[in-house]
């Protein structure tokens, strides 16, 4: 009874360690890890002990003979892998990188490290610090918000409840003896990052990426035009984002790009709301789809099939959603540039990709919503007078004998555009502008001036590399700059802060700790429990800010 991997891994791969007999690929340490789109467990090497289940943050494994019809596919998928790439018996596991001694360069003084954000990066540096037995280490972190979680509470879909659940791994290390957690306080507004450096050894920031990036195209600044990272905060009860307001009255909208996140915003529009009404989607947003006319979403892109954004996992949990039909053009199939790719792993995750494409493009339709999956085309202009009233596209014509290229007006009351993140830039922390992160080698933040890093300033995460990976794609991040900050202490690279930590209450607004996120939390799970959902989100920041500052203060 071999265990299989599903759909809503996040690649955290805590499972990988526990796995007595090595079945579980890639490995953080395999070439392939930082593209794969999820992990893989060899049928034919795994002895069914369970260990991989008991440490999955987002119950991602189950046994087969466990697997739902919507999950039923992955056993066949996890066992595809490894028959494209190689028996994971045959392949040589990674030797254990020992870990290094450290000293300590400041007369017996605990490392003293500020983290600054609370999502996945933040926590898996966190973690990262306090794991290791050679260092003395104290670590505080500071997050604007109220809540804990990042992107995995407000960027993760509504209906992917498993995946949230790595919140619970979070909860555990702030949980941590020598953690101590600062809600409600934004470097740059209460404290500077000057301040900081003052208090700590090593100031890291795992800030994330918030802000969408701009099409570059005339029309951009119409009512209803937005970026897909804006609705997705409003869908998911962010408190900036909680008085938004989107014109829902026309039955297309258009997406343009086509990742993971363009998925999820089509699934949710095109949803039940009846179905959402089960999940912890925000109060506003599920009034808001109950009234929507929108009937279909169209999303567009610039490259072929061949070349999608989207990973597997994702689309098949989009085409297997009740009432909800995905249109492909089969033409669009037809004339892929299938170039030969480095490895046997890059081939496997296109091969399956364009698989699942050829099934839907041969699927009848059967709904009243769908979603349209068009490739080879590019937005020109977003046109109307005031507000968006459609979008002018240019289509390649890549086909069945045809050649050329034509534009379409496609009428449609919305227009998202899902094409990539950026960060915003932090006061005091060297910034590119041009990509939207934080400079830095191996996590050091250079100076951009000559390129030599930045005392004690480090940075993990999205702000770190940019708009890439999932959840558990941090972890390996968060490690590389946890591996750069120890090193540099070891060999005296850190100046010893000239404060100590007990004036930074001074320094900083009335906030609340742990405790108080805690209290947060249970004020939403107790309005789900009477409402039959997973919680119910608070949008407010003014009462996020009463119920957090209700319990224990963090000082």
């Amino acid at each position: 009874m071999p265990h299989v991997i599903t759909q809503n891994c996040c690649n955290d791969a805590a499972c990988v360690p526990v796995c007595p007999v090595e079945c579980i690929r890639p490995t953080p340490d395999d070439p392939n890890y930082g593209t794969t789109e999820m992990l893989y467990i060899d049928p034919d090497v795994c002895i069914d002990c369970g260990a991989c289940v008991d440490v999955c943050p987002v119950g991602a494994i189950v046994a087969d003979i466990d697997l739902t019809p919507e999950m039923a596919r992955f056993e066949q998928i996890n066992a595809d892998y490894f028959a494209a790439t190689g028996s994971a018996a045959d392949i040589d596991a990674p030797e254990g990188a020992a870990q290094r001694i450290v000293s300590h360069t400041d007369g017996g003084e605990p490392l003293r490290v500020a983290v600054i954000g609370a999502g996945a990066a933040g926590h898996y540096t966190a973690e990262a610090m306090l794991g290791r037995t050679d260092v003395d280490v104290r670590v505080d972190m500071f997050e604007r918000l109220c809540t804990p979680g990042g992107l995995v509470r407000f960027g993760v879909a509504p209906d992917h409840q498993k995946t949230k659940q790595v919140q619970e791994s979070f909860a555990r290390t702030m949980g941590r003896d020598g953690l101590r957690v600062f809600f409600d306080v934004e470097v740059g507004r209460d404290i500077t990052h000057a301040e900081l450096l003052r208090r700590y050894h090593a100031v890291v920031y795992a800030v994330g990426a918030v802000d969408g990036r701009q099409l570059g195209i005339p029309g951009e600044d119409l009512a209803n035009s937005a970026s897909a990272s804006e609705f997705v905060a409003w869908f998911n009860g962010h408190p900036d984002f909680a008085d938004r307001t989107f014109d829902l009255s026309h039955e297309t909208v258009v997406v343009i790009g086509n990742g993971n996140v363009a998925l999820d915003v089509a699934r949710v529009l095109t949803s039940d709301p009846e179905d959402l009404a089960h999940t912890d989607i925000a109060d506003h947003a599920l009034d808001a789809l109950r009234h929507s006319k929108v009937r279909e979403v169209v999303i567009c892109a610039r490259r072929g099939p061949e070349d999608a954004a989207f990973t597997s996992p994702e689309l098949l949990g989009l085409s297997s959603g009740t009432g909800i039909d995905v249109v492909v053009d089969p033409e669009q199939l037809d004339a892929l540039a299938l170039d030969d790719l480095p490895s046997a792993h890059h081939q496997f995750g296109r091969d399956l990709k364009l698989s699942i494409l050829r099934e839907l493009a041969s699927a009848p339709a059967h709904s009243e919503r769908r979603v349209s999956l068009r490739f080879f085309t590019s937005p020109q202009e977003i046109v109307g007078d005031t507000r968006v009233e459609g979008i002018r596209l240019l289509h390649r014509n890549i086909g069945r004998g045809t050649s050329g290229e034509h534009t379409e007006t496609l009428l449609c009351g919305m227009v998202l555009r899902a094409v990539g993140y950026r960060g915003t830039a932090i006061p005091g922390v060297p910034f590119d502008d041009a990509r939207g992160v934080i400079p830095n080698d191996a996590g050091r933040v250079l100076d951009p001036a000559d390129g030599t890093p930045v005392a004690g300033t480090y940075t993990t995460g999205w702000i770190k590399r940019g708009p890439s990976g999932v959840i558990g794609t941090n972890k390996r991040c968060a490690n590389e700059t946890v591996d750069s900050i120890l090193d540099d202490f070891a060999h005296g690279r850190l100046r010893t802060p000239p404060d100590t930590l007990d004036g930074l209450d001074e320094l900083l607004p009335v906030t609340f700790g742990f405790t108080g996120a805690q209290a947060i939390d249970e004020h939403e799970l107790a309005a789900g429990r009477r409402s039959g959902r997973p919680r119910v989100k608070v949008v407010d920041h003014g009462e996020l800010r009463a119920i957090g500052r209700s319990a224990v203060p963090a000082r």
